[in-house]
């Protein structure tokens, strides 16, 4: 009888014993962590009892709809793009606002951290990234196209800024490459706070910190002022890999490397040094194969697909800690 594959997208028609063996090994195993999912109302924990923060990626509000907040520890990527594409015009800082506002609510006090645009790359937006762009992965976009457009950038700061107000609310930079980059964000974030104010609206400064996507970034991190860290795997493995992840040739290149390990280990290390918070919102987080090797570089603090936290927190569960 043949098998699906659905880890690996594939169809063997005529397995031989070993493979149907291995085939039905993980399907309990994905049983076991949907039962997992389903019955679990505590904490996160290894094995021999240590905490993970465990949080979701988000697009939008809809995702939230059938979500219970107590069963996460907040949201670690709420993508805002979805708020600029397939429209005619670009969103009103008071449309932005309520949903800004509406995410941090729904979180109860528990941690939002928003990502500001990250337009480019594979997410083209109308009338707003550069048309013709030769290499678009490395051409003009988040950070770079934000600070190029800054009448775009300073309505989100605005009502990232208003929405600050409202909860428990992060705002992470993306593509960040060098640390100017950074440093202009959090200063131009501070003239929005004075402009509301000015205005007389309620704002605060969140948390700013930044994607480590980037490998200049990731091995320079102590070289930037961030409040905090969230890794970006997908971009990071194909920099470091010079692999598109878009492209199904090069799928054996594209996965996880023991260069990227390390790269990912001396951004938590370096975290850890400074009493701040790393954490990975790739697609590797929700990869319940590399959860171990996550957790054996120190990191803590996971950012995954609602639909992959069950096999996650059962990854998690069966850690034992490093081996000395």
């Amino acid at each position: 009888m043949p098998c699906w594959d659905g880890d690996a997208g594939a169809l063997i028609v005529d397995p031989d014993p070993e493979e149907r063996a291995d085939y039905e090994r993980r399907l309990a195993e994905q049983s076991q962590a949907r039962e997992a999912a389903s019955s679990f109302s505590g904490p996160v924990v290894t094995a021999n009892g240590e905490p993970v923060r465990l949080m979701i990626n988000v697009t939008g509000l809809a995702e939230l709809r059938d979500m219970d907040p107590s069963k996460v520890d907040g949201i670690g990527l709420m993508r805002t793009e979805f708020l600029f594409q397939g429209r005619e015009k670009l969103p009103t800082e008071e449309e932005q606002y309520r949903i800004y506002r509406q995410m941090a609510e729904w979180a109860a006090g528990k941690p939002v951290t928003i990502r500001t645009l990250d337009a480019g790359g594979d997410k083209p937006i109308a009338e707003l990234t550069e048309p013709g762009d030769l290499n678009p992965f490395l051409g003009v976009r988040g950070v770079r196209l934000s600070l190029k457009r800054l009448d775009v950038f300073r309505l989100q700061l605005r009502a990232l800024a208003r929405a600050a107000v409202a909860g428990n609310l992060k705002v992470m930079i993306p593509m960040v490459t060098v640390p100017e980059e950074l440093d202009r964000s959090r200063e131009l974030f501070g003239l929005a706070i004075d402009e509301l104010r000015g205005e007389g609206y309620e704002a605060a400064m969140p948390p700013l910190g930044m994607m480590v996507e980037v490998p200049a970034a990731a091995l320079a991190i102590e070289d930037f002022n961030a409040d905090f860290y969230s890794i970006g795997s997908n971009d990071l493995i194909q920099y470091v890999m010079a692999a598109s992840r878009d492209e199904p040739q090069l799928a054996d290149l594209a996965r996880p490397s023991r260069v990227v390990f390390n790269l990912i280990g001396h951004v938590v290390d370096h975290a850890n040094r400074r009493g701040r918070e790393a954490s990975l919102c790739g697609d590797l987080a929700g990869d319940p194969q590399q959860v171990a090797s996550l957790l054996d570089q120190g990191l803590r603090s996971f950012s995954v697909a609602p639909g992959a936290l069950g096999p996650v927190r059962a990854a998690i569960a069966r850690y034992p800690g490093k081996a000395a």
